[in-house]
């Protein structure tokens, strides 16, 4: 059986490991929001041998994501469990720290809404590291990201790329404060948030822009 393949995992698992390294602790188990074709879940958990990788997504992506795995054959990639970011029960899930790759833009926005309520259930001492294309202030940070948003909303208008202070709002209101703003390959960024219950939340975004970013490649 051939799997699906993504060329676009296959081009930024190696940047987005580096700054996986950095932010993901020894010991940690790390939820994955959209686990999609599994190549992501399969590299990172071959790299982070001491981090349990749990894949989530919709259930009819599990097929593939549980194949790859079961290829793999890794002690800490554990199978593909049900998430629909709505409906899911966040508060059950027993993880530290939660990764998702280009979701927020196929999502409807309340289900973005919602996976941000949830991941601040989840996380305590741990982060949320968001990758994919997003608007900065309102404003799209290429032209191939401004043709992409429109391709989206013509595919199906609940999609987009999403503007980094309306997300950085519902990070605010679920209890979390972006921690760095980090630029990736091909018009891309990471940002990474951090729980709020044991620190003074930064608000100031465009600092974080000046202070944190940096390139990838």
């Amino acid at each position: 059986m051939e799997l699906p393949f993504s060329q676009a995992c296959e081009n930024n698992k190696g940047p987005i490991l580096e700054v996986l390294r950095k932010w993901i602790k020894d010991g940690e188990t790390v939820l994955e929001v959209g686990s999609g074709t599994g190549q992501h879940a399969v590299f990172f958990a071959e790299n982070l041998s001491t981090v349990t990788w749990q894949c989530a997504d919709q259930k009819e992506h599990h097929p593939v994501i549980n194949r790859r795995i079961v290829d793999a054959c890794l002690p800490n990639l554990l199978p593909a469990i049900e998430l629909e970011a709505e409906t899911f029960q966040w508060r059950q899930i027993d993880a530290d720290s939660v990764f998702s790759a280009n979701t927020a833009h196929i999502m409807s926005w309340n289900a973005v809404e919602a996976m941000f309520v949830g991941v601040g259930q989840i996380i305590t001492d741990g982060v949320f590291i968001l990758y994919g294309p997003f608007n900065r202030n309102g404003v799209f940070t290429s032209e191939s990201n401004q043709r992409f948003h429109r391709s989206l909303q013509l595919a199906a208008p609940h999609m987009g790329v999403r503007d980094d202070v309306e997300l950085v709002e519902l990070a605010k209101r679920s209890g979390m404060r972006l921690e760095t703003d980090i630029e990736m390959p091909a018009n891309n960024r990471i940002l990474v948030w951090k729980s709020n219950k044991s620190a003074r939340p930064n608000n100031n975004l465009h600092q974080i822009h000046a202070k944190n970013a940096y390139s990838a490649l």
